[in-house]
């Protein structure tokens, strides 16, 4: 059966969600599932913008099929050629075969790589500025390229004032009936899954996700419809804000963060007495995390989101904890910078992680690491507590 939304008076909403899917891009754990969002616009001319993924292909044809009610597809935007949103591509050109798909020339060349269909047979190549009329509608292209593939683009509905943003201000999570971000608690039960979201998939790239909003910021928006989760109608500018935050990397809260690793409960016992001191120095909402069973990708999100950072790991094999190796690889591939960082190491008889710690943090930009560096040897000892006592002022200075 057919599910679908009504999203302005002939635009809806045609996408479907997944439940099922552990990994989304095999990688990332998605509790709360992850929605596909495709759209179509009535018009003189129909116009789909963008397909789904092929786990959710039957509902999403079961949606265009009703919404079109008999009508012939005239248009296929593509606004993004990932198979998570074009997996379905070709066989929207087998039921449709007068369809024209539109896409900028990156657009065609994944397409071909992607398809073995008579691609160029269906193409209308556009760049950035071009412009389609649909009757009432007239829609704008712009490129966003890196955000996150080289071929992504957006287009802007004038006449409804509506920009469909590709995967720019999407999230993770499966709609459930409520499509739009003011029918749910978004600050409280969505923003977690959206910072995870940009920072992990889109972080890398802050430059180019910082030029595509310089872009959106210069038309009307009252609508944005992203390819997953809810989409804005209002308090647009809140969202947005957190999209400056993120791409500038700049911290949204004055929080400390704790990421340690810990083999046998020594180095997580010397961070419990760390958050203790911070806490008597006056801290609130010290976020404590054991890297060894806290997934990466949350972790690189609570990294974007606070402003100071305790990294501390045993040595191991002559060499820091490999799962804090891998969170460190992650945030300097994640191009991470601005941040207060201080470390801590723990070493029975060779203690080297301290030093490869900060070797990784010191290839960062606009890093503020602490020069001293707690060095505790097997167990927590009464001698330690000075050089703890050191990070909680650098911290809390």
């Amino acid at each position: 059966m057919y599910c679908v939304k009504k999203v302005t008076e002939d635009t809806f909403w045609i996408g479907a969600s997944d439940r099922r899917l552990a990994l989304f891009e095999n990688i990332y754990p998605i509790p709360r599932g992850v929605s596909y969002n495709a759209y179509v616009i009535m018009d003189e001319k129909t116009v789909l913008l963008d397909t789904v993924d092929k786990s959710v292909s039957g509902q999403f044809f079961e949606n265009l099929e009703h919404v079109l009610g008999g009508r012939k597809l005239d248009y296929l935007i593509v606004n993004h050629m990932e198979p998570d949103h074009g997996a379905t591509i070709a066989e929207v050109a087998m039921r449709y075969p007068e369809v024209k798909i539109v896409g900028n020339a990156k657009t065609f060349t994944m397409m071909k790589q992607f398809f073995d269909f008579d691609v160029d047979a269906h193409a209308v190549v556009i760049k950035e500025g071009d412009t389609l009329s649909t009757g009432n509608h007239t829609l704008a292209f712009a490129m966003i390229p890196m955000v996150h593939w080289p071929e992504a683009m957006v287009t802007y509905d004038a006449y409804d004032k509506v920009l469909f943003s590709a995967d720019a201000f999407g999230t993770f999570g499966a709609l459930n009936g409520n499509i739009f971000a003011d029918e749910v608690n978004f600050e409280n039960e969505w923003l977690d899954d959206a910072r995870r979201y940009l920072t992990n998939i889109v972080g890398k790239y802050g430059v180019q996700v910082q030029a595509a909003l310089k872009k959106a910021l210069t038309l009307d928006i009252q609508m944005i419809c992203p390819l997953h989760g809810p989409i804005w109608r209002e308090n647009l500018g809140w969202f947005i804000d957190k999209y400056q935050k993120w791409s500038t990397y700049t911290p949204e809260d004055h929080n400390v963060l704790i990421l340690y690793a810990s083999i046998y409960g020594n180095t997580e016992n010397t961070m419990d007495v760390l958050a203790n001191k911070l806490s008597e120095a006056g801290e609130k909402n010290i976020a404590i995390y054991d890297v060894s069973v806290t997934d990466p990708s949350y972790l690189l999100a609570e990294a974007f989101r606070c402003d100071r950072i305790v990294f501390a790991s045993p040595t191991y094999n002559a060499g820091m904890f490999p799962k804090m190796e891998t969170l460190l690889l992650e945030l300097k591939a994640h191009n991470f910078q601005n941040r207060k960082v201080a470390v801590v190491e723990n070493g029975t008889w060779a203690c080297t992680a301290g030093k490869q710690m900060k070797d990784i943090l010191s290839q960062m930009k606009n890093m503020e690491i602490y020069e001293g560096t707690a060095a505790v040897k097997s167990s927590l000892k009464e001698e330690n507590l000075s050089q703890l006592d050191g990070i909680v002022e650098f911290m809390t200075k």
